[in-house]
Formats: C-alpha cells, structure tokens, sequence
C-alpha cells in the first residue's frame, strides 16, 4: 500500500453554524451538506467534516474534542494580503508572519485560532 495524499480531516465544535461562518467568510471555504444532514467545509480537492461535540459520528477519534486540533491550510496569494484580509475581517493574528517547512519546502505562515480555538496555520509557499 501508498498513501497518495489527505481526502478530509474531522473536526469537532461546539457550533457548526459558527464554525461554518467562520471559514467560509474568513478563510473562503465553501460550505457542504451530505450524507444524512452531515457538514462539511470544501477546500480546493479536500475538505473537513464537522462533528458536533457530544453527536461525532462512527467511528470517531478515540477523545474527538473542540479545540484540540492544529491544522495548516494552503494559501494563494502573498502573505501581506493574507494579513490585511486576516485585519480587515477583525481576526487576530496568534503569530506570524514565521519562516516554516511545509510538506513541499519552505513556506511563510501566519497562525489564528479558529471559534473553537484550534490552532490555524495558514502558509504560503
């Protein structure tokens, strides 16, 4: 076997409609429903499923908790319009700009706390 890549990662959170709003208006994520009144957050050709805390579905993380993810997310663009989006939506930065290494190289990334305070890299290589 060989793993090619990530299809989707799951998320927590104590308001799907918070979470919701927060990543498609911030980040610009699109919102989905599937399955049985399932949420989802599509980005490029991944996406995260969103799991109410208390109501995940099978089967789950071993402890699936608000909060306790930390996650980056590829952006287009330069890292100064990432900022000034990021000032403009009255979202503050944790930390950043910060030279990193991605899984392709070197990036440039900025950090944020999502509504349920998960750790948010957002990189540009």
């Amino acid at each position: 076997m060989h793993v090619e890549g990530m299809d989707h990662l799951v998320l927590t959170v104590q308001d799907i409609t918070v979470t919701e709003e927060f990543y498609t208006r911030v980040l610009g994520m699109q919102a989905e429903r599937f399955g049985d009144g399932r949420h989802a957050l599509r980005c490029g050709r991944q996406k995260i499923n969103l799991h109410p805390v208390g109501n995940a579905f099978e089967p789950k993380a071993m402890r699936p908790t608000p909060g306790s993810a930390d996650i980056c997310l590829i952006a287009s663009g330069t890292v100064n319009a990432t900022l000034l989006h990021l000032h403009a939506m009255g979202i503050q930065v944790e930390a950043g700009p910060l030279p990193r290494t991605g899984a392709l190289g070197p990036t440039t990334s900025v950090y944020l706390r999502d509504p349920d305070h998960n750790l948010v890299e957002i990189a540009h290589y």
